[in-house]
């Protein structure tokens, strides 16, 4: 597999706290690769880290050739980064806010429309554009946020809960719109905490709890993998919270 982003001995520490122990994890150009785990298990500080927000103690990531922390400025060009928590300018109209972000990221004229058109599509919103931001209800602040993040049509979208507080068919627009920019050869960087998203967005997971990958591979492999029926007790199992099957049966015995 060929890698647009490889993660290698990745390590944060904070003073005497090891945040992120040593974890190695590589995304293809294209794949949706999930880092899910408890809370404080790492994955918000890693992707933070990919995202060139938090400087590593220790360790490599490189994306497309590039060293995250060496060629910070490089990479910021080909990544977005949509954190849980985000907002927008309440009192700007949506169509405003796109432009003035576009604007930001290019000096070009054409490349600025480029941006808002993209974000128009992947948004979804229509005429609702032309409103304020501040009558947006969070489903649709939502949908603006992540054609935001995805406007400039990076190279590597890191999502931190994309559909966190959505009801099932805004969660169910974003994650489609998600698959798609993956088909057209975005990659991918997710975090979630409903399963049932990950199971349906993801290429491959990857499980962290207290900083280090305790397993990777698809969903299927996963739950294969730990006699499983579902990736939350593959969760569980991984994250020392749940009983496998073979030491349940031996318990019951």
């Amino acid at each position: 597999m060929s890698s647009l982003l490889a993660v290698r001995e990745l390590r944060k520490s904070y003073g005497h706290l090891d945040a992120v122990k040593g974890i190695d994890f590589d995304i293809a150009p294209g794949e949706i690769y999930a880092l899910i785990g408890p809370n404080g298990a790492g994955k918000t500080t890693t992707l933070r880290m990919v995202a060139t927000i938090l400087k590593p103690t220790a360790g490599t990531i490189t994306l497309d050739g590039h060293d995250v922390v060496r060629d910070a400025a490089q990479v910021r060009r080909m990544i977005s980064y949509l954190p849980e928590e985000a907002g927008a300018y309440k009192n700007m109209k949506a169509i405003d806010y796109l432009t003035f972000v576009a604007q930001v990221f290019f000096a070009e004229r054409d490349r600025v429309e480029r941006a808002v058109s993209v974000a128009r599509q992947v948004s979804g919103l229509g005429e609702r554009l032309n409103d304020k931001l501040g009558s947006y209800s969070k489903g649709m602040t939502r949908k603006l946020l992540l054609a935001r993040t995805v406007m400039t049509e990076p190279k590597l979208a890191i999502l931190d809960e994309p559909t966190s507080g959505l009801d099932v068919l805004n969660a169910l627009e974003i994650r489609d719109r998600v698959r798609e920019l993956a088909r057209q050869g975005m990659s991918v960087l997710l975090s979630s905490h409903n399963m049932l998203e990950i199971e349906y967005l993801s290429d491959r997971v990857g499980i962290i709890d207290h900083g280090v990958i305790r397993d990777t591979g698809t969903a299927a492999q996963l739950k294969e993998r730990h006699g499983a029926d579902n990736l939350e007790t593959v969760f569980g199992v991984l994250a020392g919270r749940v009983r496998a099957d073979a030491d349940r049966e031996a318990v019951a015995r």
